[in-house]
């Protein structure tokens, strides 16, 4: 009887033992469960028809967080107007609506005409991937939260993706003079609103997908966008046949991811840090597509859609620098967070643009030397 009472007793710690361990394999295990439920599904919307490139960079930056993140994060990009229309996308964010979005600081200028200084104008000079360096490195993400935190956004912001200086736009027939210009009604947007509005044009502001049709009706005369691929897949060369290069009224703008911060905010912290990275990586990749592909539409323009492309003129040039300095005179006598800001740019802009006016030399020689009428590099 003794040796089986031991027996049993011994059996019966074997088997509580064995069920302690289970329970605490299985209580480390509980929170590695509970991590692994499932993906992070985020809803996002651009301000930008699907054809449109600038819809392309946008699902180029959803897929990099996608990979990167091994699927633990979707992001999928609906084109403008799926859930709200292109202007009303900071609200539908802040709001929660959406969970993120793609679009342009400038098209939030109606809230904080501050916002437009991040791409409308001239940028002091500097360029786009420039006023991105003053905006890492200079002052300006602090004082885009704090923009931000003013009109009561709930919104985190990467300004990223460096465009190209934009085209004066898309006209009936050249442009000689300023006086060219005047009474004609003109898309814009941001603070070249104010600045064609002291040309003595007629503006209105509208979003990239609704400027051709306006166009073709005679709702507009003019208009300027973005870039050749940009204007060759919305169908500007279909009411158009003459383009005007060069022009300091979006002389150095970027695109801007937004999400929405409380849903940010509550992402695990290496998640966080993967996107941070994804928008710097995305913001590089950009730049060289652009490059690639706004060169190839640019010929294209020119053999298959017959566009005659002139360069703006000097006086017309000037004539935007000066009306801009009056324009932001107006807005920061009004506006003490829009001159912190102009304040910020210029200081950045001066020590940015001595460097490298000092520095970087002038590409046109080179360039005549190699492609010019004798051109070296048939030689090679």
């Amino acid at each position: 009887m003794s040796k089986n009472l031991d027996s049993k007793i011994a059996s019966r710690r074997k088997f509580l033992m064995a069920a302690g361990a289970t329970a605490a394999v299985t209580a480390v295990a509980a929170p590695s469960v509970q991590a692994q439920q499932g993906p992070i599904a985020m809803r996002w919307q651009s301000t930008w028809p699907s054809k449109d490139i600038f819809h392309e960079y946008a699902n180029d930056f959803a897929k990099k967080v996608n990979d990167m993140t091994g699927g633990d994060l979707k992001i999928e990009v609906l084109p403008a107007g799926a859930v709200v229309p292109a202007f009303q996308l900071l609200d539908a964010v802040s709001k929660g609506l959406l969970d993120g979005g793609h679009g342009v600081l400038v098209y939030h200028y109606g809230k904080q005409t501050a916002l437009a200084l991040w791409g409308s104008g001239p940028g002091f000079a500097m360029d786009a991937n420039m006023l991105l360096a003053w905006h890492k490195y200079g002052g300006g993400k602090e004082l885009l939260t704090e923009l931000y935190a003013s009109i009561g956004a709930n919104v985190v912001s990467f300004p990223y993706g460096p465009m190209p200086t934009q085209p004066l736009g898309w006209f009936k027939k050249p442009i000689t003079k300023a006086a060219d210009m005047k009474g004609l009604k003109y898309r814009t947007v941001g603070i070249s609103i104010d600045v064609f509005t002291g040309m003595g044009l007629a503006v209105n502001a509208l979003p990239g997908g609704e400027i051709v049709s306006a166009m073709d009706r005679g709702l507009l005369d003019a208009a300027e966008f973005n870039n050749a691929t940009s204007d060759r897949l919305l169908g500007f060369a279909d009411v158009s046949k003459v383009c005007m290069l060069q022009s300091y009224h979006q002389n150095a703008e970027q695109f801007e991811i937004t999400f929405n911060k409380t849903k940010y905010d509550a992402l695990p912290e290496k998640m966080r840090a993967v996107i941070v990275n994804a928008v710097e990586a995305a913001s590089q990749d950009m730049s060289w597509k652009a490059i690639d592909r706004y060169s190839q539409d640019y010929i294209e323009l020119q053999t298959k859609d017959k566009v005659k492309f002139y360069k703006t003129p000097d006086a017309i040039l000037k004539a935007q620098l000066e009306i801009y300095d009056d324009v932001v005179k107006k807005k920061q006598a009004d506006n003490p967070l829009f001159k912190k800001i102009v304040q910020s740019q210029i200081k950045f802009a001066e020590r940015a643009m001595r460097w490298e006016q000092d520095t970087v030399v002038n590409r046109k020689m080179a360039f005549d030397h190699y492609f010019g009428a004798n051109g070296a590099a048939k030689k090679i």
